[in-house]
């Protein structure tokens, strides 16, 4: 199946005369995301005095944020940013500036993530005990029947989590969930560091010494930490997380996964409002989960065209394409799986 996938890919970009990374296009988005970052965070360290101005700035800056995950440094790190691996790797190297490693992602996102989406015991996306019971391997606990209520708080810390705790908890153990991941050396080891003291700069030193600690700030704090976690968290979840999406045990010993890689993929990916070109363009495509997932090499200003083909593929070899429809489905499916996996 992925064999035939790739060939009408390849058809696609032959017919089209485009490339498989994303042009000016993203080179454009690019500019407008680090400007939207940029303005949100002066006007609100450096200018803005009243809630009225903090909370809209605060906001903005959240969702400023989270569009460079999702348009910049997700197609950089897997190489889909521009045809160029130098520019990939500035391009995935614009976590390290919000606080995140490149490396790290690639190590837990693109290896172990792509290659084992929603295997248990692999994919450390779907292990987040014991606070959140996201797949039947983790232990069922009585407050995971609330799950469903909390989990929102719990998206807060996410970013500031990644930023001061994850990534260096990696280091130290090796380990992504049960997976081993190799420690960051050289470059990538200064890379690291270099990110978290340029992060830890702007984020906490520069705001601290503009206006000094108060509750306004601390309140600012949680505001963009909420906005941005909740932001990022909902935009993953609803593609794996959810009551449409399958969840595998890892094989026993001697034993191979039933699906195929491309069949792995269908099964456990879904796809949620692609006929919204405004989602589209926010998520970076992360929207068209299941195309990111089978083209991971490919930029995202492709994805819609690219779900064409994968939908006429699929209906002619009677693979089911899981699609929620629209944002309040994919919430509403996301809901109900953390209810399902909270009570049984």
């Amino acid at each position: 199946m992925m064999a035939e996938l790739r060939t009408r890919a390849s058809e696609y970009f032959e017919s089209s005369g485009r490339s498989r990374d994303g042009g000016w296009r993203i080179i454009l988005k690019t500019f407008v995301i680090f400007a939207w970052t940029v303005g949100s965070y002066v006007a609100l360290v450096f200018f803005a005095s009243t809630w009225w101005q903090v909370v809209p700035l605060a906001i903005a800056l959240a969702l400023a944020l989270a569009a460079i995950g999702f348009s910049i440094q997700h197609d950089g790190g897997h190489g889909a940013f521009s045809r160029s691996r130098r520019v990939s790797a500035w391009a995935a190297a614009s976590l390290d500036l919000i606080g995140g490693s490149s490396y790290m992602w690639n190590q837990k996102h693109n290896i172990l993530h792509h290659t084992y989406p929603n295997i248990e015991g692999a994919d450390d996306d779907i292990s987040q005990a014991p606070w959140l019971r996201l797949c039947r391997a983790d232990e069922l606990r009585p407050r995971h029947r609330y799950q469903h209520i909390y989990s929102w708080l719990l998206y807060t810390v996410v970013p500031a989590k990644w930023m001061l705790v994850d990534d260096f908890k990696r280091i130290r153990t090796q380990k992504a969930g049960a997976r081993y991941v190799p420690p960051p050396t050289g470059r990538a080891l200064k890379l690291l560091f270099l990110g978290k003291a340029f992060a830890v700069t702007w984020w906490f030193i520069i705001p601290l010494a503009v206006h000094g600690l108060s509750l306004a700030l601390v309140a600012t704090y949680l505001l963009v930490f909420f906005v941005w976690g909740n932001t990022l968290s909902m935009t993953f979840q609803l593609a794996h997380c959810n009551d449409a999406a399958e969840f595998t045990p890892w094989p026993r010993k001697g034993a191979s996964l039933s699906h195929c890689f491309a069949e792995q993929q269908l099964a456990t990916t879904v796809n949620f409002s692609r006929g919204n070109p405004l989602v589209t363009w926010y998520t970076g495509g992360l929207n068209h989960q299941i195309e990111h997932h089978l083209f991971p090499r490919i930029c995202h200003v492709h994805y819609p065209a690219l779900a064409k083909i994968v939908r006429e593929v699929c209906e002619r070899r009677g693979v089911k394409y899981r699609d929620h429809g629209g944002v309040v489905a994919a919430l509403r499916s996301h809901v109900v799986h953390l209810r399902r996996m909270g009570t049984s």
